[in-house]
């Protein structure tokens, strides 16, 4: 508590939340000050708090806030996977606490707790927001203290697409072929030739793919971008889609809208009405076969790539992936050293004896210098 005289009038001063109040109590009254100065202090804890109107939640655990919250998430939002994870794991060290009793130090100690765990940075930052959230006005607080103090995310290691050479894609193209999976060959022409995601090619359904027009159509989608976006069927995926078509058509019967290209059944398809869960199982094995590095994300970097190599506009190629931004788009490209070294050959003018380095050819064409 701290009260001071300027001319005639009595002031108080204090740090509340990491904010320096200082204001006048509008009296000559040394005691006065002291009483206004409890005053605000308490209003300034009923407003940052809300203890008034919350609480009663904020002496309830920590786990039954969760199962509410988790509850209206999933009236809310349609993937509710990862918060199911994420929440498991919050409840999992925290779920037996009181809302008032989590702070800080709380918040700090779970980041720590599931660094030990060897989770993700970027899984523990996750589960870090929906706790905040799930507190309501209490995890705001924290989210602006943590953030002042640079604690609030643990930093991230940005993970860098690739875009798979020519010859990985021929390579896991022809062993996509001979795979015993019925649906990996024609999946993986899909990311690659439409740059589809996962999820969008899994629960793709006939009425999708319109043949005669040419096209196929996105439906559910990681983003609103991506949903509902139309992309034309070039003709390596036509004739992949052909060829699955009259291997699915034999094994059905009959082909009807609503099923899903990629029916559900393991070791074989049976179950058209339901869509297969993964697809990256044969496709990791074509991979180590084909002695290739990479995620099945980066099929979709790769067509990118070609696209941007191509020539392509930034806007042609939003709207074939889906993206939402420049800035998004721009972490999926990956110009090739070949394309970049072809370009930057182009605009020089020099006489033919330096044609073996435009072709890549650096031993020949240091050869030929060092012969002129």
């Amino acid at each position: 508590m701290a009260v001071f005289k300027r001319g005639g009038v009595w002031w108080y001063k204090f740090y509340f939340a990491g904010q320096f109040i200082r204001e006048s109590s509008k009296s000559t009254s040394k005691t006065v000050a002291k009483d206004a100065e409890n005053q605000r202090r308490r209003e300034l804890e009923q407003g940052y708090h809300n203890l008034r109107q919350k609480r009663e939640i904020r002496i309830r655990l920590l786990r039954d806030i969760a199962d509410e919250y988790l509850a209206d998430y999933k009236l809310r939002f349609r993937g509710v996977t990862f918060a199911e994870y994420a929440i498991g794991h919050v409840v999992r060290h925290l779920g037996d606490k009181l809302l008032v009793d989590i702070g800080e130090a709380e918040v700090l100690g779970y980041q720590t707790a599931r660094l030990k765990e060897s989770a993700s940075a970027k899984s523990i930052n996750e589960e870090v927001r929906f706790l905040l959230t799930m507190m309501g006005e209490p995890g705001e607080v924290i989210r602006v203290r943590l953030r002042k103090k640079k604690k609030l995310k643990l930093p991230v290691r940005r993970k860098i697409g690739k875009a798979y050479e020519p010859e990985e894609t021929e390579k896991m193209g022809q062993l996509s072929r001979n795979s015993r999976s019925p649906h990996i060959h024609l999946a993986l022409t899909m990311a690659l030739n439409a740059g589809m995601r996962d999820a969008e090619i899994k629960s793709l359904t006939w009425s999708q793919i319109h043949l005669d027009k040419g096209y196929l159509q996105v439906g559910r989608s990681k983003t609103a971008a991506g949903e509902g976006r139309t992309i034309p069927i070039n003709s390596l995926l036509l004739q992949a889609i052909v060829e699955y078509r009259a291997t699915y058509q034999k094994k059905f019967k009959e082909i009807r809208e609503e099923w899903y290209v990629f029916p559900f059944g393991r070791p074989r398809p049976w179950d058209p009405t339901r869509h297969v869960t993964t697809l990256k199982t044969a496709w990791k094995n074509i991979r180590k076969n084909a002695n290739v590095t990479g995620r099945w994300h980066d099929h979709r970097h790769t067509l990118i790539t070609q696209l941007a190599e191509s020539g392509a506009g930034e806007e042609t190629i939003r709207q074939i992936v889906g993206h939402v931004s420049k800035e998004v788009l721009r972490d999926y490209l990956h110009v090739r050293m070949k394309a970049k070294r072809e370009a930057l050959e182009g605009i020089v003018p020099l006489p033919g004896g330096i044609e073996a380095a435009r072709n890549g050819n650096f031993e020949a064409a240091h050869r030929d210098l060092t012969e002129t």
